[in-house]
């Protein structure tokens, strides 16, 4: 017996798998910056500079 593919075959599969990838790790990213920003005292002042920062790194 040989062993199933475990590669996508089709290219809607890579596509999928490549956006799921993307999306875990962006909500990984997300979730290690809210982590930072909200629960770690002394880093920021207040909602204005995590606002600010957000803004800072989205445009």
């Amino acid at each position: 017996m040989s062993a199933p593919d475990t590669q996508p075959r089709s290219r809607t599969s890579k596509l999928l798998l490549r956006a799921g990838t993307g999306l875990f790790w962006s909500l990984v990213a997300g979730i290690v910056l809210a982590r930072a920003a909200f629960f770690e005292p002394g880093i920021y002042d207040g909602f204005s500079r995590v606002a600010s920062l957000a803004k800072s790194l989205i445009f």
